[in-house]
């Protein structure tokens, strides 16, 4: 069933390619790029849906794009990535990476900056960004200039004080479904040491990583993960900006968007990209 765009910007021309994901078959990615353009190079945004790893398309994240593209005159990508149970990790990641070398390698055609290439997500497309900062990191390349993994899905071990806070069934993500989404995407690695790039918290060595926007609500049962990451990521020596919204829930600027404090979020992205694009 097709799954419906919310997308609606009359300044943003959205087209859909198919290209080798991570397993070298075809998989659909979405392009936001401005309609009207000069010859300045573009930034770009690698842009991972959310959907703890085994729902989401990029049409739900449309109006976000949009939004980027409208206020920061950049192109974005957004893979439709391999989701689990049916393809467990390491597809996910392996389909962003794919796509974030795509980016690259194609970057004359959207006349994009090679040194503002940035990588962003949420919720699970959060924990895939992460990801994907440390492959390009340990691959060697390519060169991410900035990271904004938002309120991510990195830890799969839930125990933190956080993760099992939240047991609400009303709540947008709790305990018993996080902890279901991860036996999913792990798969048969569930039993085994989890690799850094399933689960990005646990990482040993998180040097060497690009500059860092990150959120979280205080409602959220990620929040612990994120203020530990960004911890970790401050004593690496990576340069890391950091809010926690008072009061709110996972990914409360979807649920809510027309809420004042949702707005601010999602201002607050845009702004973090603006300073990662322009330094």
């Amino acid at each position: 069933m097709p799954i419906p765009s919310d997308g609606q910007s009359e300044t943003v021309r959205i087209t859909e390619r198919t290209i080798a994901g991570g397993d070298g078959q075809q998989m659909l990615i979405k392009i936001y790029e401005p309609i009207h353009k000069d010859d300045e190079p573009l930034p770009a945004v690698l842009w991972n849906h959310g959907g703890g790893y085994v729902l989401g398309h990029p049409n739900s994240d449309d109006r976000l794009c949009e939004s980027f593209v409208d206020n920061l005159k950049c192109v974005v990508v957004s893979p439709d990535y391999r989701l689990a149970p049916e393809h467990p990790y390491p597809a996910a990641v392996e389909d962003c990476y794919a796509s974030l070398k795509w980016t690259k390698d194609n970057y004359m055609e959207f006349n994009i900056d090679l040194k503002r290439i940035s990588v962003a997500g949420g919720s699970a497309g959060g924990g895939i960004t992460a990801a994907i900062a440390l492959l390009a990191r340990d691959r060697g390349g390519p060169d991410i200039c900035f990271q904004m993994p938002l309120y991510p899905m990195i830890d799969d071990r839930n125990i933190t004080s956080s993760s099992l806070e939240i047991i609400d069934y009303q709540a947008v993500w709790f305990k018993a479904n996080n902890i279901a989404a991860w036996k999913m995407y792990l798969g048969e690695i569930g039993n085994k040491k989890i690799p850094q790039y399933a689960a990005p918290a646990r990482a040993d060595n998180l040097e060497g990583l690009p500059p860092t926007y990150t959120c979280v609500g205080q409602l959220d049962p990620f929040r612990d993960e994120t203020i530990n990451y960004v911890a970790r990521l401050a004593s690496a020596g990576v340069d890391v900006e950091f809010k926690l919204y008072p009061g709110c829930f996972h990914a409360f600027e979807h649920i809510a968007p027309d809420a004042e404090i949702s707005k601010q979020a999602k201002n607050e992205y845009i702004n973090a990209l603006s300073k990662a694009f322009t330094t």
